[in-house]
């Protein structure tokens, strides 16, 4: 989306546009004292006159909505770090019981008198599904916000673990553990994973760091608290303890609250200038704007960096005409050439022709970079530009529909806004891409090895070492996984270290420390397999996100986030069943983890040479274009 643009040569109304990033061409700013106000003004003037041909009919939406424009600033702050805590609540509950759930083999395969592959079906369709509910879990958010959706998952998940402890058969535990605690813990998932994002710039890799880390810790307490409940009770009732745990995330998803938006608003009738309410940005991006202004031209730095200086001690709203200005200062690259990219229906609205009092909308999936959990110094259309511009520029406007039915409070089967996100989500034109195919179907090999050795860990080790020492194998996964984690982040805030190079080469030591996994069933050998195996799969969890970037472009982000959790998802569930039928053919565990290492190695040797197939696709491109 391109900065609001003003008409100055409007004298009975104020005529104010939002210019598509897909639709209309962006204006560049003047940034030389060379290109005069005149021409500015004819430049700005021609645009508007052209997007006017492809407005939408407003007349027929009257009382639709005001001259506000909603853009999400990320306070860095504040409210934001109980957003972390709760991410961090919901990762640990949630990753803490997919990843113990190695624990209730046992229990479960001698009381239905079934094998080991049947038993670990029940564990595989929980992770699978709550991957694979994730691209729909998304989209229910973006209509309805992060909280409902988080409080409905613990209810379902809760729910779900009560009904499952009256299990009469594996089939049984299958539909209510597998199925709908899958599709529970999905609706938590997500919104604990991106809704940090949303608060977050600046520091957005440490927040997002911080709540990720449950998922390490959540493992390392759940797998010696799980075995220990199973001993003293049996699984039934430890699935009720366990229910209580879950319902627990209700509490932590209220906490998601709504982010308020920054409103960019006309000021009256008679003075054709947008303001700004600056009392909802933070300070720091108050500050880049006053900085910002050193780069202007001398007139209209002169006649504005007052006014902008003088907010800080008056109440009065910041003028959009100098924000418009200084959110126009001179990227790096040409702004024009950022848009060229096809966006998803952003529409053209002549905001002078829309009426008063219009509802706030908050659509998180209309940003390109919801799903980017790093750190933003790796993305140009960042570093680039200030932080307003920024974020006008990643954000998609809601189309007519979408405001009707906000505005009347439709209630609809498929919103609009559902229906939209669904479309970025499961794009699967997406898979023409050479680059996304083998990233595809690379992450689905690293998937069908990844669950593996949660599930058969103890019971390899408890043959050879006391039970409760066989348990914290689980436990020192969760803690590798957790410093792993903070290494990579630490990492990604490095632009020049290559992420896809890094996850290759974790991917690549962690599938041969698996295949070697059973050489030694000391428990020091033990051990350290847990601490690599740990650190890899840490590498893979937490720079997918950037290689995805580095590949496709942000604008593809969402897609391909939404594509990959089918593509997992669909491996999560295979992969440990079938670990698990090797085992029960072969009697031994061998078998199983060699082809757990396997499918992680072959992940990785796909994907070494992913960056000079990107490369050659993308020449491709300009030669056909």
């Amino acid at each position: 989306m391109a900065p609001p643009n003003l008409d100055p040569t409007s004298s009975t109304a104020n005529v104010y546009a939002v210019l598509p990033g897909a639709e209309s061409r962006q204006i560049e700013r003047a940034h030389d004292a060379e290109i005069g106000a005149t021409e500015m003004d004819k430049l700005v003037e021609s645009e508007i006159c052209k997007a006017r041909e492809l407005t939408l009919n407003i007349k027929e939406t009257e009382d639709v909505c005001s001259d506000d424009i909603d853009v999400a600033v990320p306070p860095d702050g504040g409210w934001g770090w109980v957003i972390v805590f709760a991410s961090f609540m919901c990762n640990l509950v949630v990753d803490g019981i997919i990843f113990s759930y190695g624990t209730f083999l046992e229990g479960i395969a001698s009381e239905f008198g079934v094998t080991r592959a049947q038993a670990a079906l029940v564990g595989s369709m929980m992770s699978g599904f709550y991957l694979i509910v994730g691209p729909f879990a998304s989209a229910i958010a973006n209509k309805f916000g992060f909280r409902l959706v988080a409080v409905v998952g613990a209810l379902v998940g809760a729910a779900a673990f009560v009904v499952s402890s009256f299990a009469s058969s594996v089939e049984f535990l299958c539909v209510t553990y597998g199925l709908i605690g899958g599709i529970g813990f999905g609706f938590i998932y997500v919104p604990s994973v991106i809704t940090v994002g949303f608060y977050f710039e600046k520091w957005r890799a440490l927040a997002t760091g911080v709540g990720v880390c449950g998922s390490g810790i959540g493992t390392f307490l759940f797998a010696p608290m799980s075995k220990l409940l199973i001993d003293s009770m049996g699984w039934r009732h430890a699935l009720l303890v366990q229910s209580a745990i879950v319902l627990s995330c209700a509490f932590f998803g209220m906490l998601f609250r709504p982010l308020k938006p920054t409103k960019l608003k006309a000021l009256d009738e008679e003075e054709p200038e947008l303001v700004m309410d600056a009392s909802l940005l933070p300070a720091a991006t108050v500050l880049q704007m006053e900085a910002a202004l050193k780069y202007m031209p001398k007139h209209d730095h002169q006649s504005s960096i007052s006014r902008v200086f003088a907010s800080h001690h008056n109440p009065e709203r910041l003028h959009l005409s100098d924000v418009y200005h200084t959110i126009g200062v001179p990227a790096r690259a040409p702004f024009r050439a950022q848009l060229k990219e096809k966006r998803l229906s952003a529409p053209f609205v002549l905001l002078s022709e829309r009426p008063k009092k219009c509802e706030e909308m908050h659509r998180p999936l209309y940003r390109d970079d919801i799903f980017f959990g790093q750190s933003l110094g790796r993305l140009p259309q960042y570093t680039s530009h200030t932080s307003v511009q920024y974020n006008l520029a990643v954000t998609r406007l809601p189309t007519k529909q979408d405001i009707l039915e906000e505005k009347t409070h439709s209630c609809r089967l498929y919103p609009e806004a559902v229906k939209r996100a669904l479309a970025t989500l499961l794009d699967f034109s997406l898979l023409r891409s050479p680059t996304f195919l083998i990233l595809a179907v690379g992450g689905f090999f690293t998937m069908m090895g990844f669950y593996v050795p949660f599930m058969y860990l103890v019971d390899r080790a408890a043959d050879h070492m006391p039970k409760q020492t066989a348990v914290l194998l689980i436990s020192s996964v969760g803690i590798a996984n957790t410093l792993g984690r903070v290494l990579c982040g630490v990492l990604s805030s490095f632009p020049s270290v290559n992420a896809l190079f890094v996850t290759n080469a974790a991917l690549t030591i962690g599938g041969i420390a698996t295949i070697v996994s059973g050489a030694s069933l000391s428990q020091e050998y033990q051990f350290l397999y847990t601490v690599i195996f740990g650190l890899a799969i840490s590498c893979f969890a937490s720079l997918r996100s950037i290689i995805v970037v580095d590949l496709l472009g942000l604008e593809r982000l969402t897609n391909a986030f939404g594509l990959l959790l089918l593509f997992q998802g669909v491996a999560a569930m295979i992969g440990a069943p079938l670990a698990g039928a090797f085992t029960d053919l072969t009697g031994s565990f061998d078998a199983t983890f060699y082809l757990s290492g396997s499918m992680i190695l072959i992940s990785a040797l796909m994907c070494y040479p992913l960056g000079w197939v990107n490369r050659w696709e993308r020449r491709r491109k300009l030669e056909d274009a």
